[in-house]
């Protein structure tokens, strides 16, 4: 949902009390579909919107009409500026939308709320393959970060190691529904997998956090860091224009198309770690695939190929 509709949204039941999904969608000059879902994403993320059943019903926002947020809980301030939070990180208007709900709160609730919002973040593009879902983790998580509470994780590596640690929780970024806790530990700050974390608890002891630390700031680091290690080695490849989009599916952000060959095909480059990492991705793909450079992936292929052909000549030619 658009942070800059949430709000308009939100004043509108406040001024009015009662809307329909088709009033809000007029009023906001969308979809009855659109409104309807923009209802629900705020109900569902803790914001105390409720529908109305029987004749003359809607959407209220439980409290009656306001023309400030007073009548929020601080879980629900909460709820709130999580759900506009990882907008603002990307979109102007958004940023403006957050500081016009920021003002409206009791002063009480100010702090807990802003660390909401820039408790997660959200980067769509995915690194290969994807991992859907959310983990009831983060919600554990992001109650920890928000009230700056350090925690103990169980967790366990990408080689199977299992440790224990205890880390001061920075913020939370979704990236193509893979989650990721960015933490300041005893050798500075790191990235942890949600979905590797076991268990996650709080130990009652604050969180010490760098007073210039922005988790967007921070994420354009781990992905600078992540980007480097994943794409030192490139390859020009050629597939039918049909399965681009497969192929760039496959390797995320490590896909660039570059024109089309002679013969019609798209060419592409890809990358990855290691000759031997962009060969095992593309050996699948068969003839459907051709490499053009470098050799060393070349190689890598024949090489596989042979291996296979080892192994399975004897079951193919019975």
């Amino acid at each position: 949902m658009r942070a800059d509709r949430l709000v308009a949204a939100l004043l509108l039941l406040q001024r009015r009390g009662r809307v329909t999904a088709a009033e809000l969608a007029t009023e906001l000059e969308v979809s009855v579909a659109t409104a309807r879902r923009d209802l629900e994403a705020m109900s569902a993320a803790g914001i105390p919107v409720y529908p109305q059943p029987g004749r003359g019903g809607g959407w209220a926002l439980v409290g009656g009409a306001r023309t400030d947020l007073s009548g929020l809980s601080a879980t629900e301030a909460e709820a709130l500026f999580l759900l506009v939070g990882p907008a603002a990180a990307v979109s102007g208007d958004a940023k403006a939308a957050l500081r016009k709900l920021l003002r409206a709160l009791p002063q009480t609730f100010r702090a807990d709320a802003e660390a909401a919002a820039d408790a997660t973040m959200v980067d769509p593009t995915p690194w290969g393959e994807r991992d859907r879902g959310r983990p009831g983790m983060v919600d554990r998580l992001q109650a920890a970060v928000i009230h700056r509470r350090r925690v103990r994780l169980t967790y366990t590596n990408g080689v199977r190691e299992t440790t224990d640690r205890t880390v001061d929780p920075w913020g939370l970024v979704d990236k193509d529904d893979t989650w990721y806790l960015v933490a300041g530990t005893e050798r500075g700050r790191r990235t942890f997998r949600v979905d590797r974390i076991g268990d996650a608890e709080e130990t009652g002891e604050p969180a010490e956090r760098p007073d210039d630390f922005t988790l967007a700031a921070a994420w354009r680091e781990v992905v600078g860091d992540v980007e480097e290690r994943r794409s030192r080695t490139w390859a020009t490849v050629l597939v039918e224009e049909r399965y681009l989009a497969v192929l760039c599916d496959r390797f995320g952000r490590h896909c660039h198309p570059d024109g089309t060959h002679a013969d019609g095909r798209a060419r592409v480059r890809l990358a990855a770690p290691t000759p031997l990492d962009v060969a095992r991705h593309l050996a699948g793909w068969g003839a459907l695939v051709e490499v053009l450079e470098p050799v060393a992936v070349q190689s890598e292929l024949a090489r596989i190929g042979a291996e296979l052909a080892g192994r399975y000549a004897a079951a193919a030619a019975r």
